[in-house]
């Protein structure tokens, strides 16, 4: 198997999804993402080895993967995975796929995968649950919501308390004034150029997205208007990039 391709699926390896065992603080999760730059000639193609790739796992009923995957407008594949620590990584996570399927079988997999992009990224993100607002239990996949936007707001390191506070004060807003919309935010971690808050919303398709957040903002007024722009403020850039969940290529033994 190339070198590459061991990279990218290394980070498949979890203890639970959407848990923060092995943590030591339970307000952060950490997750291990795979990025792969898919060529946009080559996007039907590498779709269709992946939804190979997902149907062996679950054919040989694998037990030590679980994964949720997402697509941005621009062809990047994300490969989502929470981990307790950089050193699950070094853990043989292949090792019963492999013999069940056939080492041959998914070293060629594998290296058709390889032939459809050119730029693959793997980084790590933490999920800030103190920072997100999900009254209802915080969850990656809200059930029939697969649509995303997700907001990156980067910032310098010297003003990342400032950024914190103004995140903080939106959060106490929106549970203030009671919206109706959810949101979830992370913070960049190892592997990643700069720091930034990214936070992701879910929806049913672009026109639900932009109804939610006509009525939140008509709900939180003109107080919001003036704080989330002090927000603005604080950062360096600012920058939203529309996606989708694939629970077509996700699997989970949950």
């Amino acid at each position: 198997m190339k070198t590459r391709s061991r990279i990218f699926m290394a980070f498949l390896l979890v203890c639970a999804m959407f848990t923060s065992q092995g943590q030591d603080d339970n307000s952060t999760q950490m997750y291990w993402i795979h990025e792969d730059v898919v060529k946009p000639g080559m996007v039907p193609q590498y779709e269709e080895i992946c939804k190979e790739f997902t149907t062996n796992i679950k054919e040989h009923n694998i037990q030590d993967m679980n994964f949720i995957v997402s697509n941005t407008l621009d062809n990047r594949y994300l490969w989502i995975s929470p981990i307790s620590s950089i050193a699950d990584i070094d853990k043989p996570v292949f090792k019963d796929l492999a013999e069940k399927m056939g080492a041959d079988n998914l070293n060629a997999l594998f290296a058709r995968m390889d032939k459809c992009y050119d730029i693959e990224h793997d980084y790590i993100i933490h999920l800030n649950k103190e920072l997100s607002y999900m009254p209802g239990g915080i969850t990656q996949t809200p059930e029939g919501q697969d649509y995303r936007k997700f907001h990156y707001f980067s910032y310098a390191p010297s003003n990342k308390d400032a950024v914190k506070q103004k995140a903080m004060a939106i959060k106490e807003m929106f549970e203030k004034k009671g919206s109706k919309l959810d949101y979830r935010t992370y913070q960049s971690g190892f592997g990643n150029r700069g720091g930034y808050y990214m936070v992701a919303i879910a929806a049913k398709d672009a026109a639900d997205y932009e109804a939610k957040l006509t009525a939140n903002n008509e709900l939180m007024g003109t107080e919001w208007e003036m704080l989330y722009n002090e927000f603005l403020g604080t950062l360096t850039d600012y920058e939203v990039i529309e996606g989708w969940m694939r629970p077509d290529m996700a699997y989970s033994t949950k």
